[in-house]
C-alpha cells in the first residue's frame, strides 16, 4: 500500500477546447472577451453595492457574494486555459492541478449555496412581506453565507484529500481545459470506490439540496400568487423574482440541458464547464442589472459623483490656466 499513496506524476497535460489549431486566434480573443467582461461586470455590482446605501439590503448582500463567486470561479480556471493557448503549452504541475480543483469546486458549490440562499429571500419577501425585516435580519443573512462557505470548503476539501491519496501512474493526459474531478479519477491507477462514494453522498446532499430549496421557494411564491390572481400581483412578484430566477433557471437549465440532451458523451463536461464558468457568470450582472431600478440608479449615482469629481478637479487647473 506504500507506492499507491505517492503519485509518480509530476505534471498534468490539459488538451483543452476541442477545436482546430486555426480557430484558436478566434477562441482566445472571444473568451478574453468574455473573461474580461466577467470580471469588470461582477466588480461593478460589488462596488455599487457597496457605495450605495440604498443596496444595503439582504437580497444585495448575496448578489455581492455571489459576484465575488462568479469572478473566482471564472479566474481559477479561464485564465490558465487561455495561457495554454497562447503559449501551446498544455501542462499543468501536479499541485497547481490539485490546487485548481480544490478552488473550482469550492466555488461550485458556493454559488449553489448562495442561489439557494437568495431563492430563500425572495419566499420571505413575497409570503411574509410583514415579517421580511424580522426574519432577513443581518445576522441571519451572514450565516447563511458563513454556512454556505464553510460547507463549500468542506466538500472541496474532502475531495481533495481523498485525491490525493491515489497514485497517477502512465497517463497524465487530461482532456479537458481545466483539472476536472471526474477526469482525474480516470487517469488514477488506484481504488476509487471511496472516491465515488462520497461524490455520490456529497452531491446528493450539497448539491440536490439548494436545488430543492430554491424549487420549494418557487413552489410556495406560485401558490402564493394563485391564491388571488391578479396582473398587478404578478407583475410585482416577477419584478421581485424575476432576475433571480432567470439566473437559477439559466445556471441549472443549462446543465440539464447539457447532460440529458447532448448526442456526444465526450464533449458533455466540457460543454457544462464552460457554461458555468465562463457564460453565466458572464451574464448574472447583466441579469440582475438590466431589469434592476435599484442597481440602475446606483450606477447613475456613481457616474454623476465621477463627473462632479471630474469637475472639482479640472476647476483649479482651468482658473491657474485663465491667470
Amino acid at each position: 500500500m506504500g507506492p499507491e499513496n505517492q503519485s509518480s506524476v509530476s505534471e498534468f497535460l490539459l488538451l483543452g477546447l476541442p477545436m482546430r489549431p486555426g480557430q484558436q486566434r478566434g477562441f482566445f480573443t472571444l473568451f478574453l472577451g468574455m473573461y474580461l467582461t466577467t470580471v469588470l461586470g461582477n466588480l461593478l455590482i460589488i462596488l455599487l453595492i457597496r457605495l450605495d446605501s440604498r443596496l444595503h439590503t439582504p437580497m444585495y448582500f448575496f448578489l455581492s457574494h455571489l459576484a465575488f463567486s462568479d469572478i473566482s470561479l471564472s479566474s481559477v480556471t479561464v485564465p490558465k486555459m487561455l495561457t495554454n493557448m497562447q503559449t501551446q503549452r498544455q501542462s499543468i504541475p501536479y499541485v497547481g492541478c490539485i490546487a485548481q480543483l480544490y478552488f473550482f469546486m469550492i466555488f461550485v458549490c458556493l454559488d449553489n449555496f448562495l442561489l439557494a440562499a437568495m431563492a430563500y429571500d425572495r419566499y420571505v419577501a413575497i409570503c411574509h412581506p410583514l415579517r421580511y425585516t424580522t426574519i432577513m435580519r443581518e445576522g441571519l443573512c451572514v450565516l447563511l453565507v458563513a454556512v454556505s462557505w464553510i460547507l463549500s470548503c468542506g466538500t472541496a476539501l474532502s475531495h481533495t484529500l481523498l485525491l490525493v491519496r491515489l497514485s497517477f501512474c502512465a497517463n497524465n493526459i487530461i482532456s479537458h481545459f481545466f483539472c476536472d474531478l471526474a477526469a482525474l479519477l480516470k487517469l488514477s491507477c488506484s481504488d476509487i470506490f471511496l472516491n465515488k462514494l462520497v461524490i455520490s453522498a456529497e452531491g446528493g446532499m450539497l448539491l440536490f439540496l439548494p436545488l430543492c430549496i430554491v424549487l420549494g421557494s418557487y413552489v410556495c411564491i406560485g401558490s402564493i400568487i394563485l391564491r388571488v390572481p391578479s396582473s398587478e400581483r404578478i407583475f410585482k412578484a416577477f419584478s421581485t423574482c424575476g432576475s433571480h430566477l432567470f439566473a437559477v433557471s439559466l445556471y441549472y437549465g443549462t446543465l440539464a440541458g447539457v447532460y440529458f440532451f447532448s448526442s456526444s458523451w465526450d464533449s458533455k463536461d466540457i460543454i457544462a464547464s464552460v457554461m458555468y464558468t465562463v457564460v453565466t457568470p458572464m451574464l448574472n450582472p447583466f441579469i440582475y442589472s438590466l431589469r434592476n431600478r435599484d442597481i440602475k440608479q446606483a450606477l447613475e449615482m456613481c457616474v454623476n459623483r465621477v463627473n462632479i469629481f471630474k469637475r472639482q478637479s479640472l476647476n483649479p487647473l482651468i482658473a491657474v490656466r485663465s491667470k
